[in-house]
C-alpha cells in the first residue's frame, strides 16, 4: 500500500499502473515535429519605452542645435562668433580686451526664470548701446551627472539671437568657463 510519507518515484511501478497508463493515453495522438514546433512561440523582445522616448528627445533637440553648441556646451570653454564677425575681434574679445559695460548673474535661477532674464538684459543692453557685456552662468558643478545645464541653455540661446555677435568663456579672472564675454549688436 502506498504511504504518504513516501514519494511516488520511491514505489515500484506495478503491471497495474502500467495498464491504468496505457488506457488512459490510448485515444492520443502523436503529434509531428512540426506540429510541436509551431506551437512553442518565442517570447516577445523587451521594449524600453521611455528609455526609446529619451533617445527622441534627445535626437530631436540635438537637431535644434549646430554642432558646436552640442560639442562645446558641457563642460569646456564657450565660443561662437557670427560670419560677420572677424579673427581680430575675437582674438581681442577671447583676451578681455573690450570694456564690459553689463554684468548678468544667472545663478540660482531655473531655465525658465533665466531665460527671460537673459533676453531682457540683452535686448536692453543692446538698445542702451553697450558693446560688451558679460553673463555669469556658473560651471555646474552643482548639477551632477546631468552636467552645466544652465551653461549650455545660455549656449544654445545666445546662438539664436540677433542682437548677439560672439561670445567667448571670460578669462579666468572674470569667471573662466563659469562666465562669457557677449560682443552686441548695437541698435
Amino acid at each position: 500500500m502506498f504511504s504518504p510519507h513516501h514519494s511516488l518515484k520511491d514505489r515500484p511501478v506495478t503491471d497495474d499502473d502500467s495498464e491504468v497508463f496505457r488506457q488512459a493515453v490510448s485515444n492520443a495522438k502523436r503529434l509531428e515535429v512540426e506540429d510541436r514546433v509551431a506551437s512553442v512561440k518565442p517570447k516577445p523582445k523587451p521594449r524600453a519605452r521611455f528609455a526609446r522616448a529619451d533617445e527622441a528627445a534627445v535626437l530631436a533637440e540635438s537637431l535644434e542645435d549646430d554642432i558646436d553648441a552640442i560639442e562645446h556646451g558641457h563642460g569646456g570653454a564657450l565660443r561662437y562668433q557670427r560670419q560677420s564677425v572677424g579673427r581680430r575681434t575675437m582674438r581681442k574679445l577671447t583676451r578681455g580686451g573690450y570694456s564690459v559695460q553689463a554684468e548678468l548673474d544667472l545663478h540660482g535661477m531655473t531655465l525658465t526664470e533665466a531665460r527671460a532674464r537673459l533676453r531682457d538684459f540683452v535686448q536692453y543692453s543692446a538698445q542702451q548701446g553697450h558693446l560688451c557685456v558679460r553673463i555669469v552662468h556658473g560651471k555646474g558643478l552643482g548639477s551632477g551627472e546631468r552636467g552645466p545645464v544652465l551653461k549650455s541653455a545660455v549656449n544654445s540661446w545666445l546662438r539664436r539671437w540677433d542682437d548677439v555677435l560672439a561670445f567667448v568663456s571670460t578669462r579666468q579672472v572674470d569667471g573662466g568657463t563659469g562666465a562669457v564675454y557677449v560682443l552686441l549688436q548695437r541698435l
